[in-house]
This record gives C-alpha cells, sequence and structure tokens, in this order.
C-alpha cells in the first residue's frame, strides 16, 4: 500500500477509535513494513497530544515484549546449562581427536607426497592428452578444408574449371566458416578471387579458340550437313527420275530414255553404295562443344553469363559477316558457290546446336535476325555474281547448290522461300542462256546445212530419219527407194535441239517445290522464247545473208513448212513430261506457228528481193546500140540468158506453194518490165533510133512469150502477160506511129493506147527527135524526111500540151 493510502487510513481510524489506531500503528511498526514514515506522520499530524500519547503506547509494548523474552529465557536457561556443561565434558576427547588427526594428517602428507608427484605426472599426461585431442579435433577440422582446397588445385591443374568453381562454393560456404579464426584460412580466401579470374580468362581464351576451330571448320561442318540432307532427297530423286522415265514411254522419239534409264540405275547404285558406307559425321563429332559449356556454366556460377552471351553473340556476328562476304571470282566456277554455301551452312547449324543445347546463350529471335540479315545478304551476292554467268551448266549446278543449301537449312527450321523467289529469278537468267547457247546450236546447224532434200537409198536409212523427226507423207512411204525427204538436214536437227532445250529447261524446274501445272507453264513459256527469239532471229538472220541464194531460200521456206507442222509434237512431248493435258485452261500454247509463218514471209520477201536483183544483174548486161538503124532481127542474148536463168528458178519453185512461186514469178515479170522500162527512159540517155526500138521491141516479145509459157501454173489467162502490158502498148505506139490515135482517144476507157503515160511518149519521142535530126542533118531537103520530122514536131507539141494541162489539173 502506497505511502499516501497509508495516511489515509491511519488517519480515518484515529477519529474512530484513538487506542485501537494505536495498536495498529504499533502492529505496523513490528510487522517490519517499510517505509515507516507515513505512519507515524499520521499519528504525530492527526490529534493534537498524539506523540505522547503514542509513546505511552509505545513504551507499554515494550515492556510487554520484554516480559515475554524473559519468560522464553527462563524456559530455555536449564537446556542452556545442560549444553555447556556437555560441551566441557567433550573438550578433551577433542583435543585428543585433534591430536590423532594431525597424526594421522602428518602421516597422509608424507604417504601422499609420491602419490602427488604420480598425481601431477597424471594431470601433465591429462593436460597433454587433452591438448592432443584439441589438436586432432582442430587438425580434423582442418584437413577436409585442406584436403578441399587440394582438390580445388588439383581441378585447376586438370582444367575442370567449372568443377573447380564448385569447389570454391564448398570451401566458401562450408568449410572456410568453420577455420575462418586460422592465418591459412585468410590465405586461401584471399587467392580465390585470383582464381576465378584466372578461370574466366582461361575459359575465355578456350571460348576465342573455339570460335577460331569454327570458323575454320564450318565449311567442312556445312559439307557435312549438305551431305545428309542430299542423302535425305535421294530416295524423291530416283522416284522423279523413274516417273519421268515413265513419261517418256510415250514420247515420239525414245533415244533419250535410255540416258535416263542409265541415270536411275546409277542412281540407285550409288544409294546402294551409301548404304553400305559408313555412317556420316554430325556436327558434334566435327566440333568439340565443350569449351562453350564450361565457359557458359563458369560465367553462370561467377554470375556474369550476361557479359559472356554478349561477347559470344557479338563475336560470331562479325564471323558471319566474314563468312557471307564471297571472293571476287566465286562465279567463274562451281567450286567456289559451293565454298560459299558451305561455309553459310556450317555457320548456322553451329547456331542451331547452340540453339538447342544451351539456355538462354543464344535465342530463337537471335538466330532469325541473323538469318534475315544473312538472307539479305546472300541474296544479294547471289544476284550480283549469278549475272556474271554466261555458262548454263554452271547456272544449273549453281540452281541445284541453292536448293540443297536450302533444303539444308529449311530441316534446321529457317525460313527459305526468299531464296525460292530467287531462283525464279535465277531462272529467267538461265532461260537466258540457254537461248545463248542455243543461238550458237542453231547457227551452226544452219552454217552445215546443205539446203538440199535428204537423200534415202535404202529402208534403215528412211527409219533413222524418221526416229529423229515426225515426218508423216504417204506418197513419200509408197515410193521406191532411192528416194528424198523435201525437208533438208537442219530440219530434224533443229527438231532435236528443240527437245534438247525443253530437257535442259527442265533441269532447273526440278526440285523447286513447284506444282506440274508451273512446271508445264514455264517448259512452254521458254520453249516459246527459244521458238519466237532465238529461232526465229536465226533464220531471219540466215535469210539475209549474202551467200544464201534462192535455191537455199526456196528450201528454208519448206524447212520452215514442216518445223510447223512439227510444233503439235513437241507440244505433246511437253504434256508426256509433266502430265498436264492440253485441253487444261491456263496451259499456254507453242507459238510456233507464227514463228515460222514470220521466217517463211521474211524468206519470201527475201526471195523476191534477190530474182530481183538476179534480174538487175543481167540487165546490167544489156548493151544495145541506141543509134542502129536496123535491128540484128534476133533478141539480145543477155534478155535470153535472163529468160533461161528464169525458167530454171521457177522450176525450183515447183516446190514451194503455189501462191508463193505465182507471186515470185509475178514480181519477176514486173521487175524486168519496169526495168527495161527505166532503160528506155534513163536520163543519161539521149537518143533514140527507130532501129534501135526495133530491137528492143523483139526483146519484149520475148519477154512476152516467156509470159505466156506458164512457167508457173495456176496464172488465169494472160494475167502474167500483163506485167509487160506498158511496155507494149508504148513500144506498138512508136512502132505504129499512131499518135492521131494516141491523141485522139487518150483519157478514154476504151483506149488502144490506155497504159501509155504522156509524159513517158513525149521523153521516148524526143530522144527519136534528137537521133532523127542528127541522123538527117543532109536529108532535110528531102521532102519525106521534111514532112516526117515536121510530123514529130508537131507530136511533141500537142504531148507538151497535154502534159502541161495534166499537171495544171493536178
Amino acid at each position: 500500500m502506497s505511502a499516501v493510502g497509508k495516511s489515509g487510513a491511519c488517519g480515518a481510524m484515529l477519529e474512530e477509535d484513538p487506542d485501537q489506531t494505536y495498536e495498529n500503528v504499533l502492529a505496523e511498526i513490528q510487522s517490519f513494513e517499510l517505509p515507516i514514515e507515513a505512519t507515524l506522520r499520521s499519528v504525530y499530524d492527526d490529534q493534537p497530544n498524539a506523540h505522547k500519547k503514542f509513546m505511552e503506547k509505545l513504551d507499554a509494548c515494550i515492556r510487554n515484549h520484554d516480559k515475554e523474552i524473559e519468560k522464553m529465557c527462563n524456559f530455555h536457561h536449564q537446556g542452556f546449562v545442560d549444553a555447556i556443561t556437555e560441551l566441557l565434558k567433550v573438550r578433551t576427547d577433542a583435543e585428543k581427536l585433534k591430536v590423532q588427526v594431525t597424526d594421522t594428517n602428518r602421516k597422509f602428507q608424507d604417504a601422499g607426497k609420491e602419490v602427488i608427484v604420480q598425481t601431477e605426472d597424471i594431470i601433465r599426461c591429462r593436460i597433454q592428452q587433452r591438448n592432443i585431442t584439441t589438436v586432432v579435433e582442430k587438425l580434423q577440422l582442418c584437413l577436409p578444408v585442406l584436403e578441399m582446397y587440394s582438390k580445388l588445385k588439383e581441378q585447376m591443374s586438370a582444367k575442370r574449371y567449372y568443377s573447380a568453381l564448385k569447389t570454391m562454393e564448398q570451401l566458401e560456404n562450408v568449410y572456410f566458416p568453420r577455420v575462418s579464426q586460422y592465418r591459412f584460412c585468410q590465405l586461401m580466401i584471399e587467392n580465390l578471387p585470383k582464381l576465378r579470374e584466372d578461370i574466366k580468362e582461361i575459359s575465355m581464351s578456350d571460348l576465342k579458340d573455339f570460335l577460331e576451330s569454327i570458323r575454320k571448320h564450318s565449311d567442312k561442318i556445312g559439307e557435312t550437313a549438305m551431305k545428309q540432307a542430299q542423302q535425305q532427297k535421294t530416295f524423291s530423286v530416283a522416284l522423279q527420275k523413274q516417273n519421268r522415265v515413265q513419261f517418256g514411254k510415250n514420247i515420239h522419239f525414245n533415244d533419250r530414255i535410255p540416258e535416263e534409264r542409265n541415270e536411275v540405275e546409277l542412281k540407285r547404285a550409288f544409294e546402294e553404295e551409301d548404304e553400305n558406307e559408313e555412317e556420316v559425321l554430325t556436327v558434334q563429332d566435327l566440333v568439340d562443344f565443350s569449351p562453350v559449356y564450361r565457359c557458359l556454366h563458369i560465367y553462370s556460377v561467377l554470375g556474369d553469363e550476361e557479359t559472356f552471351e554478349n561477347y559470344y553473340r557479338k563475336q560470331r556476328k562479325k564471323q558471319a559477316r566474314l563468312v557471307l562476304q564471297p571472293q571476287s571470282n566465286m562465279h567463274e566456277t562451281v567450286d567456289g558457290y559451293r565454298r560459299y554455301f558451305t561455309q553459310i551452312v556450317g555457320f548456322f547449324v553451329v547456331e542451331d546446336h547452340i540453339l538447342h543445347v544451351t539456355q538462354g546463350l543464344v535465342t530463337r529471335a537471335y538466330t532469325d535476325e541473323l538469318w534475315n540479315m544473312a538472307l539479305s545478304k546472300i541474296i544479294a551476292v547471289l544476284r550480283a555474281h549469278s549475272s556474271y554467268c554466261t555458262d548454263p551448266d554452271l547456272v544449273l549446278e549453281l540452281k541445284n547448290l541453292i536448293v540443297l543449301f536450302a533444303d539444308t537449312l529449311q530441316g534446321y527450321g529457317f525460313p527459305v522461300n526468299r531464296l525460292f523467289d530467287l531462283l525464279f529469278e535465277i531462272r529467267d537468267q538461265y532461260n537466258e542462256t540457254l537461248l545463248k547457247k542455243w543461238t550458237g546450236v542453231f547457227r551452226d546447224i544452219f552454217e552445215e546445212d546443205n539446203y538440199s532434200p535428204i537423200p534415202i537409198v535404202n529402208e534403215e536409212e528412211y527409219k533413222v530419219v524418221i526416229s529423229k523427226f515426225p515426218f508423216q507423207d504417204p506418197d513419200l512411204e509408197k515410193q521406191s527407194f532411192p528416194k528424198k525427204f523435201p525437208m533438208s538436214q537442219s530440219v530434224p536437227h533443229i527438231y532435236i535441239q528443240v527437245k534438247e532445250f525443253i530437257y535442259a529447261s527442265l533441269k532447273f524446274s526440278e526440285s523447286l517445290h513447284r506444282s506440274s501445272t508451273e512446271i508445264d507453264d514455264m517448259l512452254r513459256k521458254s520453249t516459246n522464247l527459244l521458238l519466237t527469239r532465238t529461232l526465229s532471229s536465226c533464220l531471219l538472220n540466215l535469210i539475209r545473208k549474202p551467200h544464201i541464194g534462192l535455191t537455199e531460200l526456196v528450201q528454208i521456206i519448206i524447212n520452215t513448212t514442216h518445223l510447223e507442222q512439227a510444233c503439235r509434237y513437241l507440244e505433246d512431248f511437253i504434256t508426256n513430261i509433266t502430265n498436264i493435258s492440253q485441253e487444261t485452261v491456263h496451259t499456254t500454247r507453242l507459238y510456233g506457228l507464227s514463228t515460222f509463218k514470220d521466217a517463211r514471209h521474211a524468206a519470201e520477201g527475201e526471195i523476191y528481193t534477190k530474182l530481183n536483183q538476179k534480174i538487175d544483174e543481167f540487165v546490167q548486161l544489156a548493151d544495145y546500140d541506141w543509134t542502129m538503124s536496123e535491128p540484128d532481127g534476133r533478141a539480145s542474148g543477155y534478155l535470153m540468158d535472163l529468160i533461161n536463168f528464169l525458167r530454171s528458178i521457177f522450176q525450183v519453185f515447183t516446190h514451194l506453194p503455189g501462191k508463193v512461186a505465182q507471186t515470185a514469178c509475178m514480181s519477176a515479170c514486173q521487175h524486168l518490165s519496169t526495168s527495161l522500162m527505166q532503160m528506155l527512159l534513163d536520163s543519161e540517155l539521149k537518143q533514140i533510133s527507130m532501129g534501135a526500138v526495133q530491137q528492143f521491141n523483139l526483146d519484149v516479145i520475148q519477154c512476152e512469150l516467156f509470159a505466156s509459157s506458164e512457167p508457173v501454173p495456176g496464172f488465169q489467162g494472160d494475167t502474167l502477160q500483163l506485167a509487160f502490158i506498158d511496155l507494149r502498148q508504148l513500144l506498138d505506139l512508136f512502132m505504129v506511129w499512131d499518135w492521131s490515135t494516141y491523141l485522139a482517144d487518150y483519157g478514154q476507157p476504151a483506149s488502144k493506147y490506155l497504159r501509155v503515160n504522156p509524159n513517158t511518149a513525149l521523153t521516148l519521142l524526143e530522144k527519136m527527135k534528137d537521133t532523127s535530126k542528127k541522123n538527117n542533118i543532109f536529108a532535110q531537103f528531102r521532102k519525106n524526111d521534111r514532112d516526117k520530122q515536121k510530123l514529130i514536131e508537131t507530136v511533141v507539141k500537142q504531148l507538151r500540151s497535154l502534159v502541161n494541162g495534166m499537171s495544171q489539173h493536178t
């Protein structure tokens, strides 16, 4: 109870009963409850004279206690006296006992000296034993640390760095805390960071060596991967070859089929040989990836994995740029392309392996980004270098390498659609190189051709030609040997070469993962280019060559006719290869019809041109005496030679289509008529005598006789003779001297001299007038000559008036 509480309680009690209160206060004091200040204060403070009263009570209480003590002492006094008496009795015995104890102690001390010595020895041994035990315990505590550290050194020496790092972790986490108070432990702890740095440097050095190694072995890795991809598709390629043989059974020419069958058999033989060979090495067999694993694990343990990943990716990107850089002469040989592809394949095969066997070193996003960058560079390089390739065989080998390259990387999960898009660009280039190559082939065929029908002397020769070219003519089959094919040797050769071109074009279309319809379309389009551009150009160049004569041109027209008819067999040939029906809606047709028609038209035009040139050559041999007084009585020699030449030429034209021969004959007659007319009207010819006109008339009569002899069948009536009608009417006018009729009937539809132009008649008449003046200078005194001269002058004036009127009207 607190002092305040007690004071309050005592105050209350004093007010009720002072005597009882003092009793209570004394009881509290006797209870030794401290503090008592509040209790005493309440006694003195509450009532006056309280001190005196309290002291009285206190004295009474003391006296009571004294009485009680006295009573208690009186009660125990006899016992105390008895105890003292007994002690006095025992005193003598105690002294004796003390003497005995002292003596015994002395004896014990004397006897225990040796024991003490032995005991001290034992204590010393015990201490040594305890120390030894302590040392053993400490050594047992330190030995595992030393053993682990020794193990760490052995692991470092054995280059087992990942295990060494794990040992370091055990030392730091388990062993070092047990012996951290020892100095050697502190030295070990201080040495561990240096060991870790050494491990990082050594593992990074191993990684650099690994990167250098795979850079050198990338081509071997790529070659192995591409070989594996090639072996995987060998069976499907063999099936394709077999299908092609089956398609070829329906082709008209079967000389190619044994070659393909041989290819299939060779392929099967290679497959059997490959089955007996050892397994191809994998990338793990060619490259030791342990440096990468160790370095990755080491950096992971060291908590520096990000640094390792960044370094690895940076270095591999640098290597990728080096791998993607082509050699300047790569386009010259297929080996250059092969090395380029194998290095790239090797690079990405390694990255794919790293992707799948490590976690986080490279990611799919990283490899995709690297592949997209590489793919853009590869396409740019191939597009640039392939443009320099002029050999179709090299382009074809490049295509096969690109397909194998794409199939290999596609097997590792890389998208290669852009490579196949590039192949379509290269396909166009391949077709261009094929077209250039076949331009030379066609040129050589045309150079070696004799442009004469193929002679056949027996059945074997006939079958040989038929096996090369699809020719069908029942009339020729019925003829007996010897006989001739209408075409020349170039026709079957060209047909065979067109098929060879189709085969060559088909080779590029293989393995492009395209449907038969697309392949069919590609073959037909490339064949159309061959026909419409290459063959057509070669034919046109051949036709325009100066040394190609009329006979050769006639044979060329015949050849193009048969080649045109053979186009449908080429379409069947393509259909048998691709197994796509020609009735398909989107099937492209061959344009051979228009190609050979254009060539024929060009040859026909060249025939007309060369025939006219030949006529001009004969006309240039004409040597008229324009001042002769009398004709020779026979036609000129040059004209007779020209007519004989035309007869022989038109006999050759019998093999041409009727309209071509008729057109050539009509063109020749018209050109001859025009040339003769120009000869009369030549501005350099100043004078013409009547005898020369009569001689010229004899030559025109021979031309008319030639026209009427029907040198080319098929003309109706005197159609061919009309080519000389202008000359005939002009010469008749001068021979008959019927100027009055001409002038009177001029302009009338029924005029006898309707085709005689006044200007032409005036030109010729002026030449005759000048001749008449010169030859009859002394005969002008004769009356007939004077009348004739006046008549000529009169006619000349009338003709001039007529010509002037015509010019004014015009």
